[in-house]
């Protein structure tokens, strides 16, 4: 573009630049821009998920190894600590307040062992849970992934603890007299339910742990109050006997009370179904659909703010 100054010569001007006029959005948009870190989609998000799991596999297993890494024992830490806390609430809870009342010594034990390791799964998740985000920001900023990927591993982390736990468990429950059965299978789907409910809950805990890392120092009195009235050391039903009917409704409905229940029922002889609740499978299965898909999308929510900040 020219133009005639006042002296009878000619200017040159710029041409006008084609991306004039626009804003930032439609720049973007223009060009291909994204917002860094921004959040994907849903179904994207899954899709991500699912192609970083052998990252997820091999995380949770290496942290599984560092856990006791320090320690002479080494991984014998994994079955002897929630071994010795069944021990010490037997002494307490067994021999000095009579916890095992309507049960034998045969049942009671192989009952306060199982209820004692299954608890730890979910309590152990929870607190792995709220730490995922905010215990791990180096790795969080540095790195490019679905964060959802930390709260999953460490899940999965406990639930690989477990599994080398059952193995004292077992051992337990034939040394009093509950020997293998059919009911045993039922072992698997229990294991499933709990863990995706755990995996949905250390999803919601990572969400809120990552905008308030003090709620890491606040948990461990809201577990041991949980785990009080879930019935690991007693039996709900026969404790609360003479109660009000709906304080042992709402203590056995509660999802670690009912994984617990469910297992008991599954592995030892002497733990009938009158000591479930009604449409315990039902109940057991909602809990964990809707935990865990209620955390996974409260937690893929604010997947732009993690680590920012």
């Amino acid at each position: 573009m020219s133009e005639t100054t006042h002296d009878g010569g000619v200017a040159v001007s710029d041409r006008p630049s084609p991306d004039e006029g626009l804003s930032a959005a439609e720049l973007a948009a223009k060009y291909g821009l994204a917002v860094s870190g921004a959040r994907p989609g849903l179904g994207e998000y899954v899709r991500q998920l699912w192609g970083r799991r052998h990252f997820i596999l091999a995380f949770s297993q290496a942290k599984l190894t560092a856990q006791y890494s320090q320690a002479k024992l080494g991984q014998l830490w994994q079955v002897a600590t929630p071994l010795l806390n069944a021990l010490v609430y037997f002494l307490v809870f067994g021999l000095i307040l009579g916890a095992d009342k309507g049960m034998g010594q045969e049942v009671y034990i192989p009952f306060l062992v199982t209820g004692v390791f299954v608890f730890t799964f979910t309590q152990s998740s929870v607190m792995a849970g709220v730490r995922a985000i905010s215990g791990n920001l180096g790795l969080v900023r540095a790195l490019h992934f679905p964060r959802a990927s930390l709260p999953i591993s460490f899940s999965l982390q406990q639930l690989q603890q477990l599994l080398f736990s059952m193995i004292v468990l077992f051992i337990v429950a034939v040394a009093f007299g509950s020997y293998p059965r059919l009911s045993w299978v039922l072992i698997l789907p229990v294991l499933a339910l709990q863990f995706l409910f755990n995996t949905g809950l250390a999803m919601i805990m990572a969400r809120m742990g990552a905008k308030t890392p003090d709620l890491a120092q606040l948990m461990p009195f809201v577990m041991r109050t949980w785990m009080y009235a879930s019935g690991v050391m007693f039996s709900i039903p026969i404790m609360l006997k003479g109660k009000p009917e709906w304080i042992a409704d709402v203590l056995q409905w509660n999802p670690a009370a009912i994984y617990m229940d469910l297992m008991r029922f599954a592995l030892i002889d002497g733990y009938g179904s009158e000591n479930l609740p009604p449409h315990v499978w039902a109940v057991a299965g909602g809990w964990a659909v809707l935990v865990a898909l209620g955390g996974f999308v409260y937690f893929w929510k604010a997947e732009e703010r993690y680590g920012r900040g």
